[in-house]
């Protein structure tokens, strides 16, 4: 544990950037993860079902090692690469892709998978108060994460790419302007209509996108709970209802731009396996901020994230002692409400 950080041994942070203020909302949440799968500790896992034709949202769970995709690898034979890019997404795209938060290699170089960290704590101000089983997190989308879920979504269907063309082809091509607020506001429900359609066909090829820990605090309090911690995991394309069902406005909301953007993202590669991800994702901005995609209340999120260990999470607070090394949680600054919580949490146990 050079960094101080369960698991993490291999990375292009060096041990002191883990615990600094924009390095340790990610790294944390890499070490549970690692302390999860070495303890052989499932995470729920939100995946898409069609029941009956009709999609939805369900949870079950999932291996951290399938999240990673690093086979029987232990720890000590995986990389673990901050806010850079997944490069064999990058031959989908003339421009550079963003950065995502985690990206998993084995010690030869070779990519094994592309993660988004969402640390979220538990419950919100909206939720906690209310009945402790209806407890929630609340999760903020920013818009590399939806480009990254298109990316993925591509890459498990593109062996069918006349298929995915003749899907898209009728409800795009007419399409006179992208960034037409009115056009696009009059055209949003049809597409969304066909990107249910393309989740019907192929949700057996689905895969874990972005991993959701959260820490659960006796109320609005900062003192962790006694089942303090687990880890959501969402497929890309559960990750994507969060905007498609949203998607109704008369208006271009957010979750109606998103939407967009993922069928003319489909639609472009399906025919030239490559996009300007600029234009979709920079341009396509009809009058709303580009850093900022979705933003799903701790009530909502709950409808989706069912599963009884949000009431009680699998990992307990003293697991914090095997996350962290002795001495480590001194480097923390307790500027934001986690590194508070963390912070006084261990410092107390320790006397």
């Amino acid at each position: 544990m050079s960094s101080g950080l369960y698991g993490i041994k291999y990375s292009n942070r060096d041990s002191m950037q883990h615990w600094t203020k924009n390095c340790f909302n990610s790294s944390f949440p890499t070490a549970l993860a690692c302390y999860m799968m070495e303890k052989d500790i499932p995470a729920i896992y939100a995946r898409l079902s069609n029941e009956n034709g009709r999609l939805c949202v369900v949870c079950d769970e999932i291996s951290i090692r399938d999240v990673f995709n690093c086979g029987d690898r232990g720890c000590d034979d995986i990389e673990f690469n901050f806010e850079e890019k997944y490069e064999p997404f990058q031959r989908f795209s003339f421009d550079p892709i963003d950065a995502i938060d985690l990206v998993v290699k084995d010690l030869d170089g070779n990519y094994l998978a592309p993660v988004e960290i969402k640390m979220t704590v538990l419950p919100t101000s909206a939720t906690a108060v209310k009945p402790e089983n209806e407890w929630g997190c609340e999760l903020v989308v920013r818009t590399a994460t939806t480009s990254y879920c298109a990316f993925s979504m591509w890459n498990s269907v593109k062996e069918d790419r006349k298929g995915v063309r003749a899907m898209f082809e009728d409800g795009c091509s007419d399409i006179g302007a992208w960034t037409n607020d009115f056009e696009m506001s009059h055209k949003t429900s049809g597409l969304r209509a066909i990107l249910d359609n393309f989740e019907r066909k192929y949700i057996s090829l689905q895969r874990p996108l972005v991993m959701q820990p959260f820490w659960k605090t006796k109320g609005q309090s900062p003192i962790l709970s006694e089942n303090a911690f687990d880890i959501v995991v969402w497929s890309d394309f559960a990750f994507s209802r969060l905007f498609l069902e949203t998607a109704e406005e008369k208006t271009m909301s957010r979750p109606m731009r998103a939407s967009a953007r993922m069928a003319r993202c489909l639609w472009e590669l399906s025919k030239s396996e490559k996009v300007h991800v600029e234009e979709i994702y920079r341009q396509m901005a009809f009058g709303q901020q580009t850093d900022k995609e979705v933003s799903v209340p701790g009530d909502r999120w709950r409808r989706y994230i069912t599963s009884d260990r949000v009431l009680h999470p699998r990992m307990p607070r003293a697991a914090l002692s095997e996350i962290i090394a002795p001495r480590y949680i001194e480097n923390l600054r307790p500027e934001r409400r986690f590194d508070q919580t963390l912070y006084f949490t261990v410092r107390s146990s320790n006397g």
